[in-house]
């Protein structure tokens, strides 16, 4: 998959992909057709009786949905209303809708929905039917009047208010759908979205496809080092400093993590891994006095197993005010800028 995702970002299509040209069409083709079935109507969708924001991203693999959600969710919370969350919950064993209480694993639930209730505080429920996942949230907190939802730009059954999509620093890519490239719709798509946020540099071939769609930049600011397990005790990057350090990132684009260190001054060693990678000891069982650096949704993932001493980097979104206004405007039923 390392290799595969090596040539899907290249910013020209590699020779080594051309095999898998006739599956792109395939695969342009199926989704192509699933779209017009819902325009048209032959697939419904279904609206729920509060408002919904997706955040999504066209491309396969993470861009930094889960802060901005956070982040979302903390603004329209300041203004006044009363979020909750919603996620398919990938990695996790339940298919039915379930809420993500404290006791809820990465295993049962997914990692990225755990980290959402940690860092919220706001009900975060998951399911594989995100429709039936809102509908049981709102009959359980009848208190909230809006929802966010995890990804699930592609989710057309959920009928939505508002789309957000991101892109990462890897933007589009090659341009071309799967498995050809990372694309999961044509980058066309992003027309439809009522604000683009860049995860990063802007991928100009993105600003051209949607050319008066108003973009937001996005960057992740670091915190303080956490110990695993131990949230009350906080180290800084100095502190670490000078030490034999490894970095593990199972995040979409590990190298962002990897770059945020480095940012830090730190050297390390970097342990890269598969987007929602199942941890095992034995993969993070290095030698004694050496220690583990780890983002927020490793550690979720990471907090059960026996390890030696690992601190975790969480981070914070920040986006410039303007976003909220023009989907309040958005909301609120006014024509956004």
């Amino acid at each position: 998959m390392a290799w595969l995702q090596a040539r899907w970002y290249a910013r020209r299509l590699s020779p080594a992909l051309w095999p898998l040209a006739p599956l792109s069409l395939l695969f342009a083709l199926l989704a192509a057709l699933r779209r017009l079935a819902y325009r048209r109507g032959w697939l419904a969708s279904q609206a729920l009786p509060v408002p919904v924001i997706v955040v999504g991203n066209l491309t396969v693999g993470g861009a930094g949905k889960t802060p901005l959600v956070l982040w979302l969710a903390q603004a329209l919370a300041g203004r006044g209303w009363r979020p909750g969350i919603v996620s398919r919950g990938y990695g996790g064993s339940q298919a039915e809708p379930q809420p993500v209480t404290a006791a809820a694993t990465p295993e049962q639930v997914g990692d990225e929905p755990v980290l959402l209730a940690a860092r919220s505080g706001l009900p975060v429920w998951v399911g594989r039917d995100r429709v039936a996942a809102g509908r049981a949230l709102l009959q359980a907190c009848p208190e909230v009047n809006l929802l966010l939802c995890d990804d699930g730009l592609q989710h057309y059954r959920l009928r939505r208010d508002v789309e957000v999509a991101i892109f990462d620093g890897r933007g589009a890519g090659n341009g071309c759908l799967l498995p050809l490239g990372p694309l999961r719709e044509p980058l066309g798509r992003v027309r439809q979205v009522q604000a683009l946020v860049f995860n990063g540099a802007p991928d100009h071939r993105v600003l051209r496809a949607a050319p008066s769609l108003p973009d937001y930049g996005m960057t992740l600011e670091p915190g303080s080092f956490y110990r695993l397990g131990q949230p009350q005790q906080r180290c800084t990057a100095a502190e670490l400093a000078g030490r034999r350090l490894h970095a593990v990132a199972g995040i979409g684009d590990p190298g962002r993590f990897f770059r945020t260190l480095e940012q830090l001054g730190l050297a390390f060693v970097p342990h890269p891994f598969p987007d929602h990678h199942a941890y095992s000891a034995d993969e993070l069982a290095f030698p004694a006095g050496e220690v583990i650096l780890m983002t927020e949704k490793d550690a979720v993932k990471c907090a059960r197993l026996n390890l030696g001493e690992a601190w975790v980097l969480p981070v914070e979104a920040c986006l410039p005010p303007e976003l909220i206004e023009v989907l309040l405007e958005i909301l609120n039923g006014r024509k956004a800028p």
